[in-house]
């Protein structure tokens, strides 16, 4: 099959949406099928490099989201790319600049077009003039209209498929939770990240790994860290990434006088991230934002435990406490960080781990999106037959 995936971010930008979009096109060539990325130039990717079936398209940086880009050009070079390629299905993972190339592309060719659903965007619309332009009316409305002849959509969560069908979304659906590449994490490169960093070998180690945003919530990771330096004197928190709300953490750091706690480590290679993970102790997200929570899915195939914000989705991945613990209240992150750390070096049960990163591998979600694929395809033919006998 013949799959062009059309997208505002892909590599090198760092993003859980970039990671699941790579995630999605090596499982899928791996079953044999060929994938098309259709997506944005990039700033550190020369015009002269040449990336095997990836074509960019003029881009801007994307208001509020300066360290995203928005292409302001190219439906129809995407097109006769398309035609070029003789796609079957088109995927889109944006609903934005990209993601209506890619519905135009599918209507120019009569082929289907699905799309991903990646964003609760009810949780971003602070960014745009604080809040006082867009109401979670207009996202309704914008998603609606979005998804209007769309052939099928995928949720990454049951929490997804549900504000879908509280925005009165009526086409096919079916939650795929993104996976992972279970061999990527746990065979990251052999590197002492802390020997890098410089945190002696035996210091418990807490890392959050993620874009720097307020929607993160990392300062409530900060906030506890003084209940933490009580008990456990040696801790230190890492927090990998980068994004607009740096600074603010590290005044937060800074009024705590956590300076010698807390490490900032800038952008992380997505090559490097598995080798993050597995010199933590804990892994800790405290965002109440996720859809898909691809970090501490990732943190687990490394082998590292998680303490992570209670979702629909985080319930069936951490319901063995050797995987990791849910919270809902800051106090209970603390609580259960405290407890981890009392029970000193961990290793979780090889036999849990290889049962829940099965259920979690990058395998068995390309299996499930292809076969979303095949039932989409099948139906989008029935469709065009009655169409045409009317």
């Amino acid at each position: 099959m013949n799959i062009g995936i059309f997208t505002d971010t892909y590599f090198p930008q760092i993003s859980g949406v970039a990671t699941s979009i790579k995630t999605l096109k090596d499982s899928l060539e791996k079953q044999g099928h060929n994938v098309f990325i259709f997506t944005t130039t990039d700033p550190h990717v020369s015009k002269d490099t040449v990336e095997p079936n990836v074509f960019r398209f003029s881009s801007v940086p994307f208001i509020s989201f300066t360290d995203r880009r928005v292409a302001f050009r190219g439906f129809f070079e995407a097109a006769k790319v398309a035609r070029e390629v003789n796609l079957d299905i088109v995927h889109t993972q944006t609903e934005f600049a990209l993601g209506m190339i890619g519905k135009y592309v599918a209507h120019q060719l009569k082929i289907p077009a699905i799309h991903t659903y990646h964003t609760m965007y009810e949780d971003y619309l602070h960014y745009v003039l604080n809040g006082h332009l867009l109401k979670p009316y207009h996202v309704k409305q914008f998603t609606n209209v979005y998804l209007k002849n769309m052939a099928g959509v995928i949720a990454p969560s049951e929490r997804v498929k549900a504000l879908l069908k509280r925005y009165g979304v009526t086409i096919p659906m079916r939650v795929i939770p993104t996976g992972v590449d279970v061999n990527t994490m746990s065979e990251a490169p052999n590197r002492d990240i802390r020997a890098e960093l410089g945190i002696a070998s035996d210091a418990p180690v807490l890392l959050t790994l993620s874009r720097i945003a307020g929607e993160k919530k990392i300062d409530r990771i900060l906030t506890a860290m003084p209940d933490i330096i009580d008990e456990f004197p040696k801790v230190r928190l890492v927090i990998a990434g980068d994004g607009p709300d740096v600074d603010v953490l590290e005044d937060q750091v800074e009024r705590l006088t956590l300076e010698e706690y807390v490490i900032f480590t800038g952008s992380v290679a997505h090559e490097d991230v598995g080798a993050y993970y597995k010199m933590a102790d804990i892994f800790v997200s405290a965002s109440d934002t996720e859809t898909q929570g691809l970090t501490y899915i990732e943190a687990l195939a490394a082998g590292t435990r998680c303490v992570v914000y209670d979702t629909d989705y985080t319930e069936q991945v951490f319901d063995d406490t050797s995987l990791g613990k849910v919270f809902t209240q800051p106090s209970e992150m603390t609580t259960e960080i405290l407890d981890y750390l009392r029970q000193g070096s961990y290793e979780i049960p090889k036999e849990e781990l290889a049962k829940k990163l099965e259920q979690i591998s990058a395998k068995r979600f390309g299996k499930r999106v292809y076969q979303f694929y095949q039932d989409v395809i099948i139906n989008y033919a029935q469709d065009l037959k009655e169409d045409t006998n009317d």
